[in-house]
């Protein structure tokens, strides 16, 4: 199916889909506090105009907080499972505005919201074993924030969540994907990883 779930966060949190089609029902607000940013840099890195750290050379893993162009890799460590963890390498390579049209497999819950497709390229820096991971990124709205909707699915032919091949287990190996974010205002500019401990609180961020 193209979709399984749409929650909005405000006013809406993740519930379980049913076997038919999209899927989602009222819950609590969730919080739409937004996370801060990192403040401390690495000795060997300087910071950029708007406060992040600068991009660190191409083998490099990224700090908390690192802010990149779409366009550019950057290099993070990356646990889909405990078997299944390592370093890749992720470039944005484009993020594109849907039509409203391209929301209606998600049902009434995503009326009226834009989507926009997050394109990248993942890279197998580590050389370890990530068979069928599957790696995703949040939309940035302008400003910084979250968009405030949790996507699950994708839309066929335009965004397609692939995740990683068989052959993903060695070091140089790659695989193209596709995250779906939308929102019902401020257009997503940008995409964020947030995953693990570290970059929780201080995502490393790409905008255009």
């Amino acid at each position: 199916m193209a979709a399984a779930l749409v929650t909005l966060a405000l006013g809406l949190s993740a519930c379980d889909g049913d076997e038919d089609g999209a899927a989602a029902e009222d819950t609590p607000a969730a919080s739409t506090a937004e996370p801060e940013t990192a403040t401390s840099e690495p000795a060997d890195a300087g910071a950029d105009e708007e406060g992040g750290e600068e991009a660190p050379a191409g083998g490099d893993v990224a700090a908390p907080g690192t802010k990149f162009k779409v366009g550019d890799r950057a290099v993070v460590p990356f646990e889909y499972t405990s078997e299944k963890k390592g370093t890749v390498a992720v470039t944005v390579t484009a993020i594109e505005k849907g039509a409203e049209s391209d929301m209606a497999a998600f049902g009434e819950k995503a009326a009226g919201m834009t989507p926009y497709f997050i394109k990248m390229k993942v890279e197998n820096v580590g050389g370890t074993d990530m068979a069928y991971a599957s790696l995703k990124l949040n939309g940035v709205v302008d400003g910084g924030g979250g968009t405030g909707v949790i996507l699950i699915g994708d839309i066929p032919g335009k965004c397609d969540n692939e995740a990683a091949p068989a052959e993903f287990t060695t070091k140089g190996a790659s695989y193209e994907t596709c995250t779906l974010s939308a929102t019902k205002g401020e257009a997503v500019t940008g995409a964020s990883f947030d995953e693990g401990d570290a970059y929780s609180d201080a995502p490393v961020v790409w905008a255009n």
